[in-house]
Parts: C-alpha cells; structure tokens; sequence
C-alpha cells in the first residue's frame, strides 16, 4: 500500500509509451518550441533597453564584440547588402527584423496545429545567431555597466539559459560562437 491508499496497480496516472506524432502533445511541443524565441528575444531586448544611453552612435560605432569580432547589417530585403552601423542602429534594425519574423503567421503560426514552414529552423537558427550578437557586444562592450546597474546575475542567468538552448539544438554555429567562447565554456563544457 501507498501513502494515498493506492496499491501498486492501481496508479491513476500513466504517461503513454509512445504518442503519434500527428497528437495534441506533439503539436503542442513544436508550439511550445516556437514561442520560446519570443521568450529569448523579450530577455535579449530588455537587457539590451538598460543600456540603451551607455550604449550610443557615439560610444559604439560599429556593432561588435571585442576589437576582432564586428557586425554588419543586412535583412536581404530593405538592406541586400551588408552596411555598417552603430550598434544601437544594429539592434534596432535587428529587433525589429526579428519582430516581423515573429509576427509574420506564416513562419510562427499562432493556431495550435497550423504547419511550420519548411524553412523554420533557418529562420530561427538567423535570429538566434544574431540574438547573440547582442549578448556578446554587451559582454565585451558593456560588461561594467551591467555590473555597476546590479544586472550581472541575470544577464549571466539568462545567457546560460540561451547557449544551453542553443547548443541543446545546435541553432548557432561553434565557429559564430567565437567572440565568448571561454564563457561559453564554462557554461558547456565541448
């Protein structure tokens, strides 16, 4: 007998072996997995807003990540061709870029069930790649400020939430990784 009174085949909860993949749980898990890059990009963007007057044309020129890594922008619609901006004009463009991804029905369905596209994981593996882009120019351009405004642990909380998701389900490239890479390490050990 168990604590409840059950015996042991009388349980009252039993998790199927094997769900077809066409069920309820397996839709609801590719919603699940599509809603999570808007979770990661309201982190991303509300760490970034706290720096948004340190971080300025005038103090960052160019969006980069360190003195080796820069970033240049382009949606290959607007901006074919990649063009150098300051980093706050980066990520604005990049937020809202990311923005209409998000919004656009046809790449992130909104109705339980309603087919990906093809090209999902493409999208996503972009934004993720360009999401941290951001991490790493607020780590090798920012870092002080971050600890001066008390935001260390939760910039430091979610980017391990993001490089484990990401590397979870290989959405970034190790070699794009590079400007963090020791971090990286600490936190996912190659």
């Amino acid at each position: 007998m168990s604590l409840f009174g059950l015996g042991r085949n009388q349980r009252t909860f039993r998790p199927k072996k094997s769900a077809p993949s066409g069920s309820k749980g397996a839709q609801l898990r590719k919603h699940i997995d599509a809603t999570l890059a808007v979770d990661f990009f309201n982190q991303v963007n509300l760490l970034y807003g706290t720096l948004t007057e340190f971080c300025t044309p005038e103090n960052c020129p160019t969006m980069s990540a360190g003195p080796k890594y820069e970033y240049r922008w382009a949606d290959g619609v607007q901006i074919k061709n990649p063009i150098e901006v300051s980093a706050p004009k980066y990520v604005e463009y990049l937020m809202d870029w990311i923005e209409t991804q998000l919004d656009d029905e046809s790449i992130f369905p909104q109705k339980l069930g309603a087919p990906f596209p093809s090209n999902f994981r493409d999208v996503v593996k972009t934004i993720f790649k360009r999401l941290f882009r951001v991490y790493a120019h607020i780590y090798h351009s920012h870092f002080q400020k971050i600890v001066s405004l008390k935001e260390e642990a939760h910039l430091n909380t979610c980017f391990k939430h993001f490089i484990l998701f990401t590397c979870e389900f290989m959405l970034i490239d190790k070699k794009e990784l590079a400007p963090l890479q020791e971090l990286i390490e600490s936190i996912v050990p190659y």
